[in-house]
């Protein structure tokens, strides 16, 4: 089983982000269980999800405390907060310009980088000042943990109308720099 927990804030569509990689998961033939946490919804607000991932049906209910994946839609200044528990050689995958390398204190972990914030904006998916990342991070989370594109790309356009997440999921895709 790959169990994965996503963090982030309110507005950065962290609960619809892990429900479109589930989706996509659904569609690969894979069984998934997700569940959002989150306290009162209002914009920049703490928010994570899990999302657990398996080749057959899964039982257990309880919250990732030891995941194999952690995915930071922003990059935090406590960043070490949101990795507790993560597994050596795990992959933390970070919402961020600097390269993997300069992540590499944080612990064994194999790092990713993606600026989801610049291709977000560059692809008018939110506002200048609110960019909603959550799509851009799926297309490096589908390049890092070897999703098919094709699933994520029919998973998103089940969820949203036009382009601009798709394309920005795929120009992540192509972007994301990793140390392992």
């Amino acid at each position: 089983m790959l169990e994965i927990r996503f963090h982030g804030r309110g507005g950065q569509g962290v609960v619809v982000g892990c429900e479109i990689l589930a989706k996509a998961l659904l569609h690969e033939g894979k069984y998934v269980q997700y569940s959002p946490d989150f306290s009162t919804e209002r914009r920049g607000a703490p928010v994570r999800a899990f999302l657990r991932i398996d080749d057959k049906q899964i039982y257990q209910k309880d919250q990732i405390y030891n995941p194999d994946c952690v995915v930071l839609f922003n990059s935090f200044s406590r960043t070490k907060d949101f990795i507790s528990g993560l597994k050596p050689k795990g992959w933390l995958i970070i919402n961020s310009p600097k390269a993997p390398s300069e992540f590499k204190e944080l612990g064994p972990f194999r790092v990713a980088t993606v600026d989801a914030n610049e291709i977000a904006l560059k692809h008018e998916i939110g506002t200048q000042t609110a960019p909603i990342v959550n799509t851009v991070m799926l297309g490096a989370v589908a390049k890092i943990l070897g999703v098919s594109l094709d699933s994520l790309s029919e998973a998103i356009r089940e969820k949203f109308t036009g382009e601009r997440n798709y394309l920005g999921a795929l120009e992540a895709y192509e972007k994301v720099r990793s140390s392992g």
